[in-house]
């Protein structure tokens, strides 16, 4: 620590990748410590970790350079450059500090009783082949078509360590190597020679075969644990206890064991962000993680080798969970926080209250609620109506809301658009801007991230707010997993109570109809996707198009809907009709659509059915009038079996057409004129 900064910088260092720096940022670094009062050995000591640029001395010959720099950097150049690497500040919650929008909430993930760690006893083989122990390495962690990288040259620095000399190689598969070493049993011959007071690395992820570096590493499958701070054995005790999803486990041959961990990522970003996850699990365990290892392309003891008179060999391979995945699940789920059974007689006479309503006879605060329609229903013009209705603590859609302030996450309009919205329905809801600053807006649009990550960061910004709503419109935009999955929605559904527990406030959002018709399902089977979504939220208020004979004058002003509610905590209301005319939805006081159909209903689908069946029987009787009339007019006998054959229809509906005509007859199997 240092008299300038308010935090040690130092372990900030490990989420910088020295090897990827231009030669400026490399330098900034060490213009930047030197700023910030740190000595010129933390700044040797990171550039170590580049093997290829690292040149001794080469620090203290700059560092004497940077006194007296007019325009100095600064320590924000660092925490800037952790932050691109995967660094995060340090939550406050612990410390009851208000929370900033960078902080991260931490869950225990507490696994293992430091005070009671055992270690457990670590011997070296005695029976032991070199080349088999490279093979069973090579085979536990690679594909027979993998590019593996080796490093066995070394240097001995002035402390008198020994570290790589060079990239090594990485151009060779895995088969390749397998057979050179049954075929020689040497792995001089197979690989190259290797110091035995040095001893021999290896690169634990596959590679391209064109380079060492992160972006050289082709399928980022493993990271490396290691620690420097703790007896191996009890690094092996601790390794066991966390059921770590271990590939191989290694004997570095000092003071330290190496575990290639499964990490599984698809991408060297979730790379680096299960990394993380991983060493914030190890250190909460008691296990304290060298961070300097958390690059894809980092070396391993290579098995098989002497180091200074001592073995590197394989302690166990596939340890602990089969999976980063399975132990994810694991580990989350030993920290079990779940409330104890109660004893219904202990609260018999003293029963909780129950939460006051946000909604009067629909939603309770801390609750959830859904609002499912159509498209074009006005559904968002709903929401904001909500919101406006509980911020004003006025009604909506004729239900009385307790006021309060609200959050309103815009997933979908541009910034612009979603803010001049709300102005429009405050316009015309006729109601006055008296607690506007009861209301803030969420502009995510293009921004929206799946609701499992959404949900800790919507969280941390609303810790303090003290929201009694919290509105998300709509959710399709954050949805994970398969909508039609009832496990994966589940999961999804789960995130909405996360928020309503965590922040104590009603969660509300939308959600679109199913494609097809709807007034023939229930209410609840409207919305789209797997049946969670209706069946989850405490309330689901459903929209669904009314068609009347009796609206038709109003169609091109505006449309009519119906909003029934299925609702968990309060008894059914009323269906409550309404006109939509822009920007608001409006309450129907002339009870014209009280006796409305619902569009797709089987009134409906039955009188359009007629409709459609009229008008194509009136078309054919039309043009039958004007071939009979064409016909008799040119002199021409009009035979009924061959009028019926030309418009394909029988003979018994040809005679009720021209029945219906009035001005024709049908005589001896002819049509003719009635004035004959």
């Amino acid at each position: 620590m240092n008299d300038k900064t308010e935090f040690d910088l130092t372990p900030l260092l490990s989420y910088i990748d020295c090897s990827r720096l231009s030669y400026q940022e490399w330098v900034n670094i060490g213009m930047a410590l030197q700023h910030e009062g740190y000595p010129c050995s933390v700044w040797e000591e990171w550039s170590r970790s580049d093997g290829e640029r690292y040149h001794p001395g080469e620090c203290q010959r700059k560092w004497q350079s940077f006194l007296g720099n007019p325009r100095p950097v600064t320590g924000a150049t660092i925490t800037q450059l952790a932050k691109q690497g995967g660094w995060k500040p340090k939550s406050k919650i612990e410390n009851n500090e208000p929370l900033s929008w960078d902080d991260t909430i931490n869950d225990e993930l507490v696994v293992v009783d430091t005070h009671y760690v055992q270690e457990e006893e670590i011997r070296e083989p005695g029976n032991w082949n070199p080349v088999d122990e490279v093979i069973r390495y090579l085979k536990t962690l690679f594909k027979p078509e993998d590019k593996v990288g080796f490093v066995m040259e070394s240097f001995q620095r002035k402390d008198g360590k020994w570290s790589p000399r060079n990239k090594g190689s990485h151009k060779d598969t895995v088969q390749q190597i397998i057979d050179r070493l049954k075929k020689y049993n040497e792995i001089g011959y197979a690989i190259g020679d290797y110091n035995p007071e040095a001893g021999a690395w290896v690169r634990f992820n596959p590679l391209d075969g064109l380079g060492c570096k992160n972006e050289n590493v082709t399928d980022y499958r493993y990271a490396l644990v290691e620690s420097d701070d703790m007896e191996p054995g009890k690094q092996l005790n601790i390794i066991k206890s966390m059921e770590l999803p271990v590939a191989a486990l290694v004997h570095s041959g000092n003071k330290s064991i190496h575990a290639i961990v499964h990490i599984d990522a698809d991408t060297y970003e979730e790379y680096r962000r299960r990394v993380d996850y991983l060493y914030k699990v190890c250190e909460k365990n008691g296990l304290p993680v060298d961070t300097a290892d958390r690059n894809p392309s980092r070396l391993s003891r290579l098995p098989g080798c002497v180091r200074d008179g001592k073995k590197q060999f394989i302690i166990a391979t596939n340890i602990g969970k089969k999976n980063y995945r399975e132990w994810i699940d694991w580990i989350e789920s030993v920290n079990d926080d779940l409330p104890d059974p109660e004893d219904l007689a202990a609260v018999w006479n003293d029963m909780p209250e129950l939460a006051p309503p946000l909604i009067d006879g629909v939603l309770r605060q801390g609750h959830k609620m859904l609002l499912a329609g159509p498209s074009k229903a006005g559904k968002s013009f709903a929401l904001i109506e909500l919101s406006i209705a509980i911020a004003e603590g006025c009604k909506w859609i004729g239900f009385q809301c307790a006021q309060g302030r609200v959050l309103y996450i815009n997933l979908e309009l541009d910034r612009a658009s979603c803010l001049n919205r709300f102005k429009d329905v405050y316009r015309g809801m006729a109601v006055s801007p008296n607690h506007i600053g009861s209301i803030d807006v969420w502009n995510l649009r293009g921004k929206a991230i799946p609701m499992d990550k959404l949900a800790p960061k919507l969280i941390r910004r609303a810790m303090k707010k003290d929201y009694i709503a919290v509105i998300i419109d709509p959710i399709y935009k954050v949805i994970t997993g398969d909508e039609n999955s009832a496990d994966q929605m589940a999961h999804f559904c789960n995130q909405f109570d996360k928020v309503a527990t965590e922040l104590g406030c009603a969660v509300i959002y939308c959600h679109h109809h199913s494609k097809g018709l709807q007034g023939m399902k229930r209410s609840m089977d409207r919305a789209s996707g797997s049946g969670v979504f209706a069946r989850d939220p405490d309330a689901l208020l459903d929209m669904i198009q009314l068609t009347s004979e009796a609206m038709s004058g109003e169609v091109d002003k505006k449309t009519a809907w119906r909003i029934s509610g299925t609702l968990r905590e309060f008894a059914p209301f009323p269906p409550v009709n309404l006109w939509f005319e822009w920007p608001i939805h409006k309450i129907d006081e002339t009870g014209v659509l009280v006796m409305a159909a619902e569009d797709g209903d089987m009134k409906t689908l039955s009188k359009r059915s007629a409709q459609k069946r009229t008008s194509k029987a009136d078309s054919r009787k039309n043009d039958l009038d004007f071939a009979i009339a064409d016909k008799l007019t040119k002199g021409h006998e009009v035979n009924l079996k061959d009028l019926a054959a030309e418009f394909h229809i029988s003979e018994k509906t040809l005679r009720n057409d021209i029945a219906k005509m009035g001005h024709y007859k049908i005589e001896n199997l002819k049509v003719v004129s009635n004035e004959n």
